[in-house]
Order: C-alpha cells, then sequence, then structure tokens
C-alpha cells in the first residue's frame, strides 16, 4: 500500500507543476508577444520483481523475466515554444513586431541582481524623459525598462519630434525638428538555443547564471545582429504581435491534467482505505 501511494503523490507533484505551467499560459494569452511552454512527461526509476522461484519453468519465455513497477512519473522537459504569433494593426509608430520566430530585442532592466541585458519580443515602445536630462528621451518598453541600439547603449532622442519611422531592418529613424533626421539600430539577437534561457517574468527572458556547468557561453545561445548580420533582421511598423498561446488547446489540455490528478488522487485514497482495512483485522 506504501508503494501505491508512493507513485501517486510523486505523480500528483508533478502533475501540480503541469497545471501552474497551463495557468501561466492562460493568463498570458493576451500578452504581447508572449511565447508559451510546453512540459512534457517521462517515467520514474522502475524496479524489477522476479515473481517466478523456478526458472525450469521460464525456459522459451519471450518476455523480460519479472514484474516491472514504477514510482510514478516526472516532468522531463518544460520547452519555450518560439513559434511566431498574429500580428494585430495598430497603426501606431511606436509598435513594432518581428515577422521570425527566433529575433528579440535587447532591453536593459536594473534589479536585485543589478543592471542586466533582457531579451524581450514586446515591441510595444514608448518615450521617457530622461531623469538626467528631460528634455532627452529614453525609448523605453512599456514596463519601463530601456531599449538598447545594436551597440548596447540606451536610445536617447533630443529635440521635438516631428516623425518616427522603422525600417524593415530594424533601423529607428528619428526627424526632429531642432536637429533633423538621426538613425538608431535597435538591438536585436537571433536566439540559437531557446531551451538555456531563463523567463523571469514580466514577459523577459534572461541567460542562466551557471551556463559553465551547463556547458555554453553566450554565443552559444544567441546572435547579436550587428553589421551585416542585420540583413536578418525582419520587422514591421505599427503592429504588435500577439501571444502564441491557443486558448483552445491549454484549456483541453487543462482538463485532461486534471483528470488525471483526480485518478491519482483516488489512488491515494483507495491505498489508505486498504491500510486502514489491514490494520483493523484482528
Amino acid at each position: 500500500m506504501n508503494r501505491t501511494m508512493i507513485t501517486a503523490t510523486n505523480t500528483l507533484n508533478q502533475l501540480q507543476s503541469k497545471i501552474d505551467q497551463i495557468s501561466n499560459n492562460i493568463a498570458n494569452v493576451d500578452t504581447t508577444a508572449y511565447k508559451k511552454t510546453q512540459t512534457s512527461f517521462n517515467d520514474l526509476l522502475t524496479q524489477s520483481f522476479d515473481n517466478q522461484p523456478s526458472k525450469s519453468k521460464e525456459i522459451g519465455r519471450l518476455t523480460t523475466p519479472g514484474i516491472r513497477q514504477g514510482t510514478g512519473a516526472k516532468i522531463s522537459q518544460s520547452q519555450l515554444v518560439l513559434a511566431q504569433g498574429a500580428l494585430k494593426t495598430t497603426d501606431r509608430n511606436l509598435d513594432v513586431a518581428f515577422t521570425k520566430e527566433d529575433l528579440f530585442f535587447t532591453v536593459s532592466v536594473q534589479d536585485g541582481k543589478g543592471v542586466n541585458k533582457r531579451l524581450t519580443r514586446d515591441g510595444a515602445f514608448y518615450l521617457s524623459p530622461s531623469a538626467k536630462n528631460p528634455e532627452q528621451m529614453l525609448l523605453v518598453t512599456s514596463a519601463g525598462h530601456r531599449v538598447l541600439d545594436e551597440y548596447g547603449e540606451p536610445i536617447l532622442i533630443e529635440g521635438s519630434i516631428k516623425e518616427i519611422t522603422v525600417s524593415e531592418k530594424g533601423l529607428l529613424t528619428v526627424d526632429t525638428e531642432e536637429f533633423g533626421e538621426k538613425s538608431f539600430g535597435l538591438g536585436v539577437v537571433s536566439v540559437k538555443k531557446p531551451q538555456f534561457l531563463d523567463q523571469l517574468g514580466g514577459n523577459l527572458l534572461g541567460l542562466p547564471d551557471n551556463m559553465r556547468g551547463m556547458g555554453v557561453t553566450e554565443d552559444d545561445i544567441m546572435t547579436a545582429l550587428t553589421g551585416d548580420l542585420r540583413s536578418e533582421i525582419a520587422v514591421r511598423q505599427g503592429v504588435l504581435e500577439s501571444s502564441n498561446v491557443d486558448l483552445s488547446k491549454e484549456m483541453t489540455d487543462l482538463i485532461n491534467v486534471q483528470r488525471h490528478y483526480q485518478f491519482q488522487s483516488r489512488a491515494v485514497t483507495m491505498a489508505d482505505q486498504m491500510s486502514g482495512l489491514i490494520n483493523g483485522i484482528r
């Protein structure tokens, strides 16, 4: 009975993680450019018990000897899905969206670890006055994070803005009354190994802290698109990318996981009842 309860509780714990992952996807169904995660399960260790003491009776047997008893299931992989989301037109000149799956903007984020470079596909940009010079405007995300240029520097705009355009290759051009036109290359990276990126919340991704232990470097995970590589950039102005969450699929997955959760809960209850019957035998 103890083995039955152990197997069921092991699986229950992992199913709860799956429910949390689905809930997070559903909660971000309307988040701009959100990328969903999906998980897969594998069996935990199995043990083989020899239930036939007489080897002579197993002569000619085609199947593996013994009874294989598992100890539950676990989440084997949590994968970030970079599939392109639908594009919706906003006609706002500071709204931009990628039309390729592996591209991300670089932004500067100040948190408990200091100022760090993060990645996002959320192209809803805004202008915010600089704290050092109110006459200068910083290009920021909807969360207030500074958008970086191709050299890793914040984008500062001076003067009275007449027009802002963004080319298909990520070149931001600002036309001001005082200084005329000035161009900035938006900082863009191409992610080659998204499985190594950490999801940090707030629609941000970052490099893992233990890259050395994983045996990878920043160059293995992503490539900064500078110089001639900027020809690989593909963006559109006046549109935003929707999340790639399929709500109907997530709800179906949630129902299936809840059904499995109920089965495992029932197994725990039945094992407890059977243990009670055994203990009650006098």
